[in-house]
């Protein structure tokens, strides 16, 4: 009856969701939004005073000709200067290469096969964790596999695609490498930043330091409660095994490439590591700041996104060629032209969220709201990390209406990452506090992109499996990573642990 009315009233939060607008939309909406705020603002004489300055902080009405001859002058270099957007292109290129000559897909589909039985889960839902660095890799090639896997290790299949759906969405913002979803957190972190500290950066590797100590913590949580809660509850359910098994295919396609492709690769890795600590351990190292002779403030460090694009393209060449994928560099052009073409929906909905960065940080609305904002936070006594706390709560909330991460992040940002500021909580915490709730959420939002193609594999082997029942199986874990990254959070807070670099 329980299970039952949980369905239900998911279902029903599914509905409403689904009447919201597109993100883009949303952005256009509150484009509109600022420019009739900036006037009334400006007619009611909104300010405050810039707590560092002591400036008095205005609202500038956009509704103007001088606000209107900027915005058009300023529309192209909004977008192409938008933090998010030219980091994730450059880390696409290389990743792109890797992922088309199969590299990832290979490494991650080996990862899960050597996995033993009594270790089954955990590896499965340890190998979605890290599938992020490779895009849309976990959801395209390991989700179907771990449910083969489960399959011929005597266990229910759709065990095994809930748990890797948990690690791939759920453990989303976790991983032991720096990628793409880094820099585009990272990027608008920056942005709304700079609306306090104009000449403040927010590495890509912000959050690094906590969120590789939260890949295993996070896997494990998802392993105890799919073991022992939502295993017992799916096996209730019989399943049918398809006549046309292509995951299983893909299986034995994997155990077949045994060859010097993965050699070579090794080798290749092995070459890149010894070169960058060559670079990175001497005092005088040329990867080392040649001023300071530090690391964390090196150009390496700032440019860790180009490094990982490049080693990414250099390892996607090496297993490409010698595997036969890539016959000439036409293909690996071709590859990085491939990865691009998935970006479109991505520029469409970064080009709007940048115009409405850009007027909101024009306006000074942004400004008066976070100082405002900071001195009545002040003025309550509230204690900052239960206020992060909140700020958490509120964004898993959000994240049921809003299914794209750096679109809420783009759209909460501006007003959140000053307004913490003022209140000496560093842009940083911030962002990994934003990033835990988005990401403990993903699995139960009815918005997520990829809910309907994991349901596809569920109704594999059980055909009349909906929507409202793979949301319920997934509640427990969301409910459980929400509860241990948050501790885990507050934990790092307390100690006082640096969050990244």
């Amino acid at each position: 009856m329980q299970q039952q009315f949980l369905i239900n009233a998911l279902v029903k939060l599914e509905n409403y969701g689904n009447r919201l607008p597109h993100p883009v939309l949303i952005f256009i909406y509150l484009t509109f939004a600022v420019l009739l705020f900036s006037f009334i603002g400006h007619y009611f004489e909104w300010q405050a005073l810039h707590p560092i300055t002591k400036a008095p902080l205005t609202v500038t009405n956009l509704i103007s000709a001088d606000g209107l001859n900027l915005f058009w002058s300023k529309m192209v270099t909004n977008f192409t200067g938008f933090a998010p957007v030219g980091s994730v292109m450059i880390a696409l290129l290389g990743l792109g290469v890797a992922e088309k000559s199969g590299l990832i897909s290979a490494v991650l589909t080996k990862l899960v096969l050597r996995a033993k039985k009594s270790a089954l889960t955990f590896i499965v839902v340890l190998t979605g964790i890290l599938s992020n660095i490779g895009v849309d890799s976990g959801y395209v090639v390991l989700i179907p596999l771990a449910g083969v896997l489960f399959h011929s290790a005597g266990r229910h299949p759709v065990v095994g695609i809930v748990a890797c759906f948990a690690g791939v969405s759920a453990g989303f913002s976790a991983n032991f490498l720096i990628g793409p979803f880094d820099a585009i957190m990272s990027g608008i972190t920056q942005n709304a930043a700079q609306l306090i500290q104009p000449n403040i950066e927010v590495s890509a590797g912000a959050n690094y330091w906590f969120m590789a100590a939260s890949t295993l913590i996070i896997a494990k949580v998802i392993t105890v409660i799919v073991d022992k809660l939502v295993e017992p509850v799916i096996t209730q359910h019989e399943y049918q095994s398809p006549a046309d098994d292509t995951a299983s295919k893909a299986n034995d396609s994997v155990n077949s490439q045994q060859d010097k492709a993965g050699l070579h690769t090794l080798l290749a890795l092995a070459c890149v590591i010894g070169l960058t600590l060559l670079g990175l351990l001497p005092d005088n190292g040329v990867l080392r700041n040649p001023d300071t002779g530090g690391i964390l403030d090196s150009t390496f460090m700032k440019a860790i996104v180009v490094y990982i694009a490049l080693v990414a393209a250099f390892l996607g060449c090496v297993y490409g060629f010698k595997k036969g994928r890539f016959r000439s560099f036409d293909d690996v052009i071709k590859a990085m032209e491939e990865s691009f073409a998935g970006l479109s929906g991505y520029l469409v909905l970064m080009f709007f969220a940048a115009q409405f960065v850009a007027l909101f940080a024009w306006s000074g609305i942004g400004q008066v709201l976070a100082v405002q904002g900071a001195d009545l936070l002040k003025s309550l006594d509230v204690n900052l990390l239960v206020l992060l706390i909140g700020f958490m709560i509120m964004v898993m909330l959000l994240n049921l209406f809003i299914g794209s991460a750096s679109a809420k992040w783009a759209l909460i940002a501006p007003t959140f990452v000053p307004m913490f500021m003022l209140l000496d909580i560093d842009p940083a915490k911030t962002q990994a506090a934003y990033r835990i709730a988005d990401s403990s959420t993903n699995i139960i939002t009815p918005l997520m992109p990829y809910l309907g193609v994991v349901l596809a594999f569920v109704q594999r082997y059980m055909p009349k499996a909906g929507l409202g029942t793979l949301i319920a199986w997934m509640f427990p874990i969301s409910l459980s990573i929400a509860t241990v990254w948050t501790l885990l959070f507050a934990i790092w807070w307390w100690t006082g642990l640096p969050f990244g670099f």
